[in-house]
This record gives C-alpha cells, sequence and structure tokens, in this order.
C-alpha cells in the first residue's frame, strides 16, 4: 500500500510534465531546434560512383602494391594486370600493411571468365574485415553452393539476402560499412561488430550481427582484438582486383 502511495503520484508527475514539454514545443519558434555548429566537415565525392572521395585512403589503384604485403610482412607476389590486381595462386593471403577499426570499404572484383569447377571452386576468395570476419567472393552466377557461402555472405554465418552476382569475367563491386567489435579490459566482447554490404548496389547485408570470427570448420571464435589490417584471400583461383579504397569513420 505505500508502495502504491509513492508510485503513483510519482507517475502523474512524469505524464504531467511530459505533457507540459510536448506543449511547450509546440510554442517554441523553429530557430529553438535548428543546430549550426558544428559544421560537418566538406567531403568531396569522386567523380563518378565509383572514384575514391577526396578523404579515402587508396589501397589499390592499378599502379602498386606499396599498401599491401603478405601476412608474415614480405612483398606481396600477385600480379599487377592492367589496372587489376590478381591472385598469384599459392602465393598465399595478402593484407593492408595500414590497420583499421570502423570504415567504408569499396572494392572491386572479377571472377575468371573461363568457367572452371563448380561451387566453392568458382572464383573463389574473400574479404577479410579486420583480418577475422570473411565477405564471401564467389562466382555465384548459375552455380549453387550452400547459402551461407555464396558471394555476399557473411562466411559461414550469413546468406545474403539476394543473389547479386554478374556473369563471371564481369567487374562486380562490394560497398562495405563496417563497425568493430568491442572488448572490455577482460577481454569481454561488450559490443559484436556489424556489417552491411552492397553488392553491385544491391544490400545483401542490412546491419548484420556478426557473431565472431568466420570459421571453415566450427563456430565463431570471439578473441579480444584492436585495429587490424583487410585482408584478401588467395584460395586458388585467378580472382582480380581494382580501384580498392577506404574511409575510416
Amino acid at each position: 500500500m505505500l508502495i502504491q502511495k509513492i508510485i503513483f503520484p510519482a507517475l502523474l508527475f512524469v505524464l504531467a510534465y511530459g505533457l507540459n514539454a510536448q506543449q511547450k514545443d509546440i510554442k517554441l519558434p523553429p530557430e529553438a531546434t535548428e543546430v549550426w555548429e558544428p559544421q560537418p566537415r566538406i567531403v568531396t565525392s569522386g567523380k563518378t560512383m565509383n572514384t575514391p572521395p577526396s578523404d579515402a585512403i587508396v589501397l589499390f589503384d592499378g599502379k602498386n602494391t606499396d599498401a599491401w604485403s603478405k601476412l608474415n610482412g614480405d612483398a606481396i607476389e600477385w600480379t599487377i594486370e592492367g589496372d587489376a590486381l590478381v591472385v598469384k595462386p599459392g602465393s598465399g593471403d595478402i593484407m593492408t600493411r595500414r590497420k583499421f577499426s570502423d570504415f567504408q570499404l569499396h572494392i572491386e572484383f572479377r571472377t575468371p571468365a573461363v568457367v572452371d569447377g563448380e561451387g566453392q571452386g568458382r572464383g573463389n576468395s574473400g574479404v577479410f574485415l579486420q583480418r577475422r570476419y570473411e565477405v564471401q567472393v564467389l562466382d555465384n552466377y548459375e552455380n549453387k553452393t550452400y547459402s551461407n557461402g555464396q558471394a555476399g555472405s557473411l562466411y559461414k554465418q550469413t546468406p545474403p539476402l539476394v543473389n547479386a552476382s554478374r556473369q563471371p569475367g564481369t567487374w562486380q563491386t562490394y560497398d562495405i560499412i563496417y563497425t568493430a567489435p568491442v572488448f572490455n579490459k577482460d577481454g569481454l566482447k561488450t559490443r559484436s561488430a556489424y556489417v552491411t554490404v552492397l553488392h553491385n548496389g544491391v544490400i545483401v547485408q542490412h546491419h548484420t550481427e556478426i557473431k565472431g570470427t568466420t570459421e571453415y570448420i566450427g563456430w565463431p571464435k570471439n578473441i579480444a582484438h584492436g585495429p587490424d589490417g583487410i585482408q584478401l584471400q588467395d584460395h586458388g583461383n585467378l580472382t582480380a582486383f581494382k580501384n580498392i579504397w577506404i574511409r575510416e569513420m
């Protein structure tokens, strides 16, 4: 009874205060809710849809591979053909020398025009966010495989919302918006990573929670880490990449 006597008057006060505040808002001039400072910084967009904006870090522009290394830090063996960076099968994955946390990543890829194999054997590669969380690269044009392993999937975790794959030998785009996980001082994850992926301009991952590392065998792992590189996979196929840039957020 005592609790009711305390809570009920308090509830009436909150309701009355809220109603009064709403009534006051109605009487406010428009200027009262305008924010003028600080002004957002100016970023000049690219000349075309896929060219880097003024604040982007260019990771590959078709001219050199200075931004990349092997996983052990050595110079990469992948080849530049025209303006494309092509996997050299058997030479191993490559990664950016620079490390990142939250970012917007643009990358274009092309699976081989000559179809060889099926399922996971066609144009297989991957874009690893912070070297742990793979967005699958694969030729999925009229090529069926397990849904959480096809192009645009968060590998072995979340299938893409749709299959937006183009024909083999055709350039395709990934635009990836990534928010890194947060770990406390004891190494426990307090917030998951999230990713949004547009494949050829089509949303295939929409603010998808990343449950942990994208393992080929077994369940996701959550081991504390900080900023880390973008890693591209050598899966034995002649998959090519170009026009790679990133914006830190």
